[in-house]
């Protein structure tokens, strides 16, 4: 009777251990908005490719919490309503406890209201400044913001350049107005009133009045806050009608989608990239990593969605916590962070990163000119 007693105990406490870890590996969910279909598809498969990489080595170095990551992605089709439905299925399911949001500010902004009625966290990409500046405590910024690219575009071109007369060519989308304002505000505080600002709206076919526009104004610079399709068009379409200025562009001057479209139109020309592979030895190998696995150059796109999954990872471990609150404390404790596209040291805002790097496009290879950091 004693030994029946015993072996039943002990089968109970077996098969209680074993229904802990059978809890303890079930995956952890994380949520992912990203644009699989639509113009910007090779974005988002860029932004997947990114953050599986990261999730294959988080899961190799025994998961968060003991548990491997799932990343559970949504299609946003490159559009508002998408967005705004594909966050909305992934809140909906109680078990995903943070996010990996879009990169386009455009439908960050669309979706802000639905993040902060639920309350949990959600890494983005996108660069309008004012996305960590509207009171959604739940945003957290992988890129920097556009005030440090602006700065960064006029100080180039008015101080290394010496570039005085400027035409400006953005989306009219939120990404592209804020980062418009900032770089007109950043030339007006050293003298200079660009000669022109021109609109368009995003994947346009035709730039032609764009160019002339460019053309006619006398520019001798052109700062540009584009997407990658739509500025490879432009780029195409400027060397067609002989317009060969200076050229400093946002980070999309710098990606992998715009370089292939735009091939020689891009050469000689100079942009602010978060990303650059020659920047710091973690850049570097990540670089390495991703051309490795996917036979693929690496670009912005892919390397904040690797950030955002290695930080929260680091985050939840470090919270012991899939409680929103303590998850997000833990990422605004992040500091001195070596990601591949900078160091991370979160503000209160949400913002994770302060500064650019300048690189120049030398025959179609991105050549590292030089990080400048903003440590206000």
């Amino acid at each position: 009777m004693l030994n029946w007693m015993i072996s039943r105990i002990v089968l109970a406490v077996a098969l209680s251990m074993l229904a802990c870890f059978g809890r303890a590996a079930e995956p952890l969910k994380i949520g992912m908005v990203s644009t699989l279909t639509g113009p910007s598809a090779e974005t988002g498969r860029y932004e997947t490719q990114g953050a599986k990489l990261a999730a294959e080595e988080v899961n190799k170095a025994g998961g968060v919490l003991g548990r491997p990551i799932e990343l559970v992605i949504e299609d946003s089709q490159t559009t508002n309503p998408g967005a705004v439905l594909a966050f909305s299925k992934l809140a909906g399911d109680k078990d995903i406890p943070a996010f990996i949001g879009p990169v386009f500010s455009t439908q960050i902004h669309a979706i802000a209201p639905d993040i902060q009625r639920i309350g949990k966290p959600v890494m983005i990409g996108g660069t309008d400044p004012q996305l960590t500046h509207m009171g959604n405590p739940w945003l957290f910024r992988f890129r920097p913001n556009d005030t440090y690219s602006a700065r960064v575009i006029a100080g180039y071109g008015v101080k290394t350049l010496d570039k005085k007369k400027w035409a400006i060519v953005h989306t009219t989308d939120a990404f592209g107005t804020s980062g418009m304002k900032s770089l007109v505000e950043s030339l007006k505080g050293m003298g200079v009133e660009p000669a022109l600002v021109q609109g368009y709206t995003n994947y346009s076919q035709d730039f032609t009045p764009v160019v002339l526009a460019v053309k006619q104004s006398g520019a001798d610079v052109m700062g540009t806050y584009m997407f990658p399709t739509d500025l490879a068009i432009l780029a195409r379409q400027l060397r067609q009608l002989g317009v060969n200025i200076a050229w400093i562009g946002s980070p999309s001057a710098a990606a992998t989608t715009a370089l292939k479209l735009a091939g020689p139109a891009l050469y000689g020309t100079y942009a602010v990239a978060d990303f650059a592979a020659d920047s710091s030895p973690a850049a570097k190998e990540f670089a390495a990593k991703y051309e490795a696995n996917y036979k693929s150059a690496a670009d912005l796109f892919g390397a904040w969605t690797y950030d955002a999954v290695h930080v929260l990872a680091l985050a939840i471990d470090n919270a012991k916590s899939l409680e929103p609150q303590k998850i997000r404390d833990a990422i605004l404790s992040v500091k001195d962070y070596p990601g591949v596209e900078g160091t991370y040291n979160f503000d209160q805002n949400g913002d994770g990163l302060h500064g650019y790097n300048v690189v120049k496009n030398d025959n179609g290879k991105i050549v590292f000119i030089r990080h400048v950091d903003f440590n206000e």
